[in-house]
């Protein structure tokens, strides 16, 4: 049995997850205020549950991250970056930005995909998370074209740890882009890890690999004491802007 949280239960350690039937699965209830967001990342701790259940605290062991250095960026996508880059200098169709539309990336990476249903992103999550952001704890990567967001990333960051969440692209490669955006800019900033909670194989693709939680929570409580990122302008990624 996993503990049931009130608004002012502390999280119990993560030792304590469960290990069979649903590895990694910590505790239940509580909410999501920006200020149990926070308890939960700096102790590697994340929540995630479908429409119908309870709010459900994760820590998982093995844990999915992306090091900054290791993000793989094919050829093609380094073409792609240049035309925006090029595009964002002269025509201005393309542009690339930071937190000038957060709740719209969020609610984007909530709508129903081509390939199945919406994510678990609630209306409670968004509440949540755009307080965060508002406390300059969560942040928007975003894919503009003529105008309108065609892709985006968002996450959490605190000190020089980043807490990757969820992406959406309505063009070819939009997700990748703002993404690879955000990658750079991060590592630009002394962000060596970027959790990725889950193990896909879309992220194992893109340079991310399964760490065991201890290292994980070792370069959290390392990283959490940084001082915050505080100018958050997009920087050219990979390539010459000639």
């Amino acid at each position: 049995m996993i503990p049931w949280l009130d608004a002012h239960t502390p999280f119990p350690d993560v030792s304590e997850a469960l290990t069979a039937d649903a590895p990694g699965l910590l505790a239940a209830g509580a909410d999501l205020s920006p200020q149990r967001l926070l308890a939960a990342y700096q102790r590697g701790i994340f929540p995630w549950f479908s429409e119908g259940q309870p709010i459900l605290w994760w820590s998982t062991d093995p844990r999915m991250v992306l090091l900054t250095e290791h993000f793989r960026i094919s050829e093609s996508l380094k073409k792609t970056l240049k035309k925006i880059e090029k595009s964002s200098r002269t025509d201005g169709r393309w542009q690339v930005r930071f937190d000038t539309a957060f709740e719209d990336v969020m609610r984007a990476c909530a709508a129903p995909r081509r390939d199945g249903p919406g994510t678990w992103i609630s209306e409670d999550i968004i509440e949540g998370y755009t307080g965060l952001h508002k406390l300059g704890y969560a942040h928007s990567s975003e894919l503009w074209l003529d105008g309108e967001l065609v892709g985006g990333a968002y996450g959490v960051s605190i000190g020089t740890m980043f807490y990757g969440e969820s992406m959406f692209a309505r063009v070819t490669d939009a997700s990748k882009i703002a993404l690879a955006y955000l990658v750079h800019f991060l590592r630009r900033h002394g962000v060596a890890m970027i959790d990725c909670q889950q193990e896909t194989g879309h992220l194992a693709s893109l340079g991310a690999r399964p760490i065991p939680r201890s290292d994980f929570l070792e370069h959290v409580q390392k990283n959490i004491a940084a001082p915050q990122i505080s100018d958050w302008t997009p920087i050219p990624p990979y390539i010459s802007a000639a």
